[in-house]
């Protein structure tokens, strides 16, 4: 119960999930609120500053918890991981200046000018800050992205020693590691995630004021630009979802077959799992519910084509990574995981983009006042988002398992060379810390949401 190895993994996801709760948040949310102000600008219409002042306290306030969070995240490096850290620091050294010297920087300064420049400094360029505030956050998730990326699918770098666990990896082409397809499969998705998670924030709020009287003319534009961008953002992630999909089918097959629990080589027309019992011990799934030909059009757009099941993909990834990493390895993942954590995903994208086309089709016909029971869903979506979200990365890094660095370094071997106890015990501390800056945003959201019509007025 108190092997380093597993402690240090559970820390790592618990505080990256938690981490990431913010992330797309703050991403989708800014660039909502600029294009509040940018209409405000445009048209005269007082309504969208009040709009704009009202959710930028509240963007404030997720912007704050997620750097704390974001922090605390980055301690875990040389706490729990710091034989991988020693191997790849060459390699993350660049994206991560760039990260905290330009975007950071960049989404800091001018979240100081904007908050403290209202009325006192051209429209025009106070709007700039705000979008300048956008562009950061959305370039901060880029560079992080980049070192996930090469996590994922390692480019740009050689191997001292011939790559022999232990040693060290060293960076010979930046720009190999900045058009890394796998950032470039990836960072779409996040982009699609952040605006749909941010439109529903907004739409979600906005519903609940709706609802209670609060403001309701100023909530309603709120909701109607709030809901297309996620309509948008959701039909984004639907299909860059499915395009990630057919990258990881070409590239990682064992994602795949072990997100569909398929040990065995499929037929030529592969049908999707709707729902099976896995015997991970047997290594045997029996399907309960499946539609013929599915898989085989998620996979290559027809429905016909055969994938290969992970017994055969655990023969194939021996052979290959046994002259790198000198030893026979397990290289399926934990298949109920996977298989549970794709379909929660993809059942809560489908269900986002449903709601989003619902509330827009209401919104544009202006009778969502009248969809009451629509508007007391609408602030749970967060939560579904989120769920899917966490699925998301939950999926993407227990896929890469058994290795930390993808075919180079095995996760056991980046592992520090603590006791259990240490770990567990700053485990503990960070779950609690978390659970405090949680409550923390709660609460001060709460108590923004739950003020009614001198809350818009006081922040005008």
């Amino acid at each position: 119960m108190l092997d380093p190895l597993l402690l240090a993994r559970i820390q790592f996801a618990a505080t990256t999930v938690f981490h990431f709760f913010f992330v797309p948040i703050t991403i989708g949310m800014v660039f909502l609120i600029a294009i509040f102000e940018s209409i405000y600008v445009k048209t005269g219409d007082e309504h969208y500053k009040r709009i704009t002042k009202f959710f930028g306290h509240l963007f404030l306030i997720n912007f704050a918890v997620g750097v704390v969070t974001g922090i605390l995240q980055e301690f875990q490096f040389g706490m729990n991981w710091s034989e991988y850290s020693s191997f790849v620091g060459d390699v993350f050294g660049p994206s991560l200046a760039i990260e905290a010297l330009l975007a950071f920087y960049l989404e800091s300064t001018f979240i100081g000018i904007w908050i403290f420049s209202w009325d006192k400094i051209n429209k025009k360029l106070h709007a700039m800050c705000i979008w300048l505030v956008s562009i950061g956050t959305i370039m901060s998730a880029f560079w992080i992205l980049s070192a996930n990326s090469f996590m994922q699918h390692p480019v740009g770098v050689k191997y001292v020693d011939n790559g022999i666990i232990g040693k060290k990896a060293e960076m010979i082409d930046f720009f190999a590691i900045v058009k890394n397809p796998y950032l470039w499969n990836q960072f779409p998705h996040i982009l699609a995630t952040s605006l749909t998670v941010g439109g529903f924030v907004i739409a979600g709020i906005a519903a609940w004021k709706i609802v209670r009287g609060h403001e309701v003319s100023i909530f309603r534009k709120a909701f109607k630009v709030s809901i297309v961008g996620a309509l948008i953002g959701s039909s984004a992630l639907l299909v860059t979802g499915h395009s990630q999909a057919q990258y990881l089918v070409r590239e990682y097959p064992m994602k795949i077959a072990a997100a569909e629990a398929m040990y065995e080589d499929s037929g030529n027309v592969a049908a999707f799992s709707v729902l099976a019992k896995i015997d991970q011990k047997q290594q045997k799934t029996e399907e309960i519910i499946e539609i013929p030909g599915m898989l085989s059009f998620l996979a290559y757009n027809k429905f016909e084509g055969s994938l290969k099941g992970m017994h055969t993909l655990q023969k194939e990834m021996d052979e290959k990574y046994y002259p790198i990493i000198g030893k026979h390895l397990n290289y399926i993942p934990n298949v109920h995981v996977m298989y549970y954590t794709f379909r929660i995903m993809g059942a809560s994208g489908g269900l986002l983009f449903l709601m989003a086309l619902l509330g827009t089709i209401f919104s544009f016909r202006k009778n969502e006042i009248k969809k009451r029971w629509f508007l007391k869903i609408m602030p749970w979506m967060l939560l579904i988002a989120e769920i899917a979200t966490a699925c998301g990365w939950i999926m993407a890094e227990m896929g890469r398992q058994p290795f930390i660095i993808f075919g180079v370094m095995p996760t056991e071997t980046g592992v520090s060379s603590n006791s259990g106890a240490a770990v567990l015990f700053s485990l503990a501390v960070f779950c609690i810390l978390y659970t405090v800056l949680g409550v923390a945003q709660y609460v001060l959201f709460r108590h923004m949401m739950k003020k009614k019509e001198t809350t818009v007025r006081e922040v005008a």
